[in-house]
């Protein structure tokens, strides 16, 4: 008897090809969906254009405290406090743009 429940068990090789397929099947999905995700993160991307910045330091030093103000209050970790320190960055290059400007230099 145990020679005949052995005949009925698949060979290994015969479970391991059709686990190669899927596994490459499951890559190519994978590969394909991450290329999507990127191209609509792309367009987002594209779409957000921040508004202009004033050009005067005293106007930016103000908006510097609300940014820093809305990032403080933010929960960590969180898409609000990201945001709001990608906006802290963007005014204080903004405000560094202008103080090298001047004459003379403040830096």
């Amino acid at each position: 008897m145990s020679s005949r429940s052995s005949s009925h068990r698949p060979r290994r090789s015969d479970t391991i090809a059709p686990m190669d397929n899927v596994i490459e099947t499951v890559a190519e999905t994978a590969a394909k969906a991450a290329g999507k995700v990127k191209e609509v993160a792309d367009k987002v991307a594209a779409s957000v254009t921040p508004a202009p910045l004033p050009n005067d330091r005293p106007t930016l030093m103000a908006l510097h405290r609300a940014a820093r103000h809305k990032r403080d209050n933010a929960p960590l970790m969180s898409h609000e406090r990201a945001e709001a320190a990608g906006e802290i960055e963007r005014i204080e290059v903004h405000i560094a743009a202008i103080e090298r400007a001047m004459d003379p230099p403040l830096v």
